[in-house]
Parts: C-alpha cells; sequence; structure tokens
C-alpha cells in the first residue's frame, strides 16, 4: 500500500527561526490504541514553539528532526485508535498535542484522547485552537494565586497581569474579572483600550513611568502578579505587593527560578513562584465551557495559511501579537 503524504511545516534543527521553517510533504501519521488521527483546521502559535527550536530545552527537546511543531490544535476526528471509545470519525475536537511530538503545523497530527474534548458549534476552529496553552496558562496561574471560583462568589483580591494583551495574558484578565477580582493590566499603548474592553479596572502603558514602576493608578497593593512579560526584576514587584503578595512568573528563567528558591528558603513573605503548565482535561474542558457560554473569549491577533506559516512564527517571536496568532489548514 502507497503511503500516504500531507503537508506539513517543520524545521531540521536548533535555530534559524522564521527562515528555518520548511514547507514541506511528509508521512501521515498513524494513531496508537489510545490517539485518534486529526484531520487538522486550526492551530496556534505559542511561545514555547519557537523556544524549542531556538534550543532553550535541548538535549531534551526536540526528541528528534526534521520536526513538526505545534500542539494547540482543533480538527476532525479521521481515525480512532482500537481502545479510544469517547471519540469517533467525524467528531469535531480541540486537542493539546504532547509537546515532546506536536505536530501541529500539519495537515494531519495524532492527538492523545486524555487532553481532547469536543469543540462546541459555538467556538469556530480558530477560536478553539487558542484555547488549550495560553487559557490552561492563566487559569492555572490564577489558582496558583488562590483563585478557587470563577463565579464571582470567591474572595476579592487586587491583581496585577502584565503583559495582559497577549495570549496568556487576554485570558487572565477575563478569568480574573469572572472570579471578581480588581485587575490592574499592564501592556502597550496601543492595545490599552482593548485590555479595558477585556475588564481590566486598571490599565498602565509600561513604557510610561507609572508603567514601568508597576504602581498601581489607584494606589492599591497587589494580593498577587500574573507575569506574563519579560525583564521586570524583583526589585520592581517587591514595593507593589501586599504583605503576602505572591508574583508568579509564567515564563520563568534560570534566575527567576533561583530567586523563586531564594524566597522559599529565606521564608519570606513575598513570594516568587515559578509555573510550569500541567496539561489536565478538567481544565480544558472547563475553559471550553466558559468560551462555549460567551464569558471566555478568544481575540484572533491573525490568521495564516500553512504555506504561510514562518509569517505567524515570526509574528510570535516578536512578542507584539494582540491575543492569539493561528494558522489555518
Amino acid at each position: 500500500m502507497a503511503t500516504k503524504i500531507m503537508k506539513a511545516v517543520q524545521y531540521e534543527g536548533y535555530g534559524g527561526g522564521a527562515a528555518g521553517l520548511k514547507y514541506t510533504e511528509i508521512p501521515i501519521p498513524s494513531p496508537k490504541k489510545d490517539e485518534v488521527l486529526l484531520k487538522l483546521e486550526a492551530t496556534s502559535v505559542n511561545p514555547i514553539d519557537w523556544k524549542v527550536q531556538k534550543g532553550m530545552l535541548r538535549p531534551f527537546l526536540p526528541p528528534r528532526f526534521p520536526f513538526v511543531p505545534g500542539v494547540d490544535v482543533t480538527g476532525e476526528v479521521s481515525e480512532a485508535g482500537p481502545e479510544v471509545a469517547d471519540f469517533k470519525r467525524g467528531d469535531k475536537v480541540i486537542a493539546m498535542l504532547s509537546l515532546p511530538n506536536s505536530g501541529g503545523l500539519a495537515e494531519f497530527a495524532v492527538a492523545p484522547t486524555n487532553m481532547t474534548v469536543s469543540r462546541p458549534a459555538e467556538l469556530s476552529p480558530a477560536e478553539g485552537a487558542g484555547l488549550p496553552t495560553a487559557a490552561l496558562i492563566a487559569l492555572q496561574a490564577l489558582k496558583t494565586a488562590g483563585t478557587t471560583k470563577f463565579d464571582g462568589t470567591g474572595k476579592s483580591s487586587n491583581i496585577l497581569i502584565t503583559a495582559a494583551s497577549g495570549g496568556v495574558g487576554h485570558y487572565a484578565v477575563q478569568l480574573a474579572k469572572l472570579a471578581g477580582l480588581h485587575v490592574t493590566a499592564t501592556c502597550g499603548d496601543r492595545n490599552v483600550e482593548f485590555v479595558k474592553q477585556l475588564g481590566a479596572d486598571e490599565v498602565l502603558d509600561y513604557k510610561t513611568p507609572q508603567g514601568a514602576s508597576l504602581t498601581s493608578p489607584s494606589g492599591k497593593k497587589y494580593d498577587a502578579v500574573i507575569h506574563c512579560a519579560s525583564g521586570i526584576p524583583w526589585s520592581t514587584f517587591e514595593p507593589n505587593l501586599s504583605a503576602y503578595g505572591t508574583v508568579i512568573d509564567i515564563s520563568p528563567s534560570f534566575k527567576s527560578m533561583v530567586a523563586a528558591l531564594y524566597k522559599k528558603v529565606t521564608l519570606s513573605k513575598k513570594k516568587l513562584v515559578t509555573l510550569v503548565l500541567a496539561p489536565k482535561v478538567e481544565d480544558m474542558r472547563f475553559v471550553v465551557e466558559l468560551a462555549k457560554e460567551g464569558r471566555l473569549r478568544t481575540c484572533v491577533d491573525s490568521i495564516h495559511g500553512l504555506s504561510t506559516a514562518e509569517a505567524a512564527w515570526a509574528k510570535s517571536i516578536s512578542g507584539h501579537a494582540t491575543g492569539k496568532i493561528i494558522v489555518e489548514m
């Protein structure tokens, strides 16, 4: 039997950025017993995708070259493994692929059923593809900050969200407001109105002196910070925190991990916590249900074709996306 072929985007080694991506043809993968083969509709590009290409997780990832990146996808089930009972051919789904395997920048990909959920008709493929990584990081960061209820009945607190117009940030603002929190947010000047529309109570242009110092316009101290930006030292956060304030760093560096450990061993009241996403299907179902109800929306920065995925890659690397960057098949 002839091998079935699909279009895909891959890279053949570390580095190269957008120019290192190659649009090519490769064999269609086959699902294992507990996986589904998806005919993909859309994929979102996340910073972790190009950070792996850059070599930030070498020698662990990627496990091999050439490598097809992309983990957040929507698609239609084309084939189900023999032990799959929850999905059948023709089902529309949202999935988070395993990071070591990835495979989202292609016409077909295999998805683990333990991180696959049905896509409601209310969500477009692009909206669904934006959710998995970014919305789950935002949700888990807020839970780490002590937020347990997202229906406005929980304890109110003051929270700062940096880079609030980006992929994780724009979800974090919406989830924080659903939880009844007072939200101060930072972003660039062009996105101030956008972040206000998401529900932020106070918005700071990070390039202004007040924005650079992270000072709340109303003089509030922050009980928690969802830190989605980079390059902000602890010395900037510390005077703005409440007595037991916590900074949750969603993209920790070696320096921030050392600082977090230091705060822990010295029993500091003010804490720095580094967050690593723990994929949980119950969290995925939760954010998808919120999106279905119209209470959590995916703001799409731009949509690109698979053959021009390098433009999406470059936009993500630039760090100036408003919401999510999508590649449609």
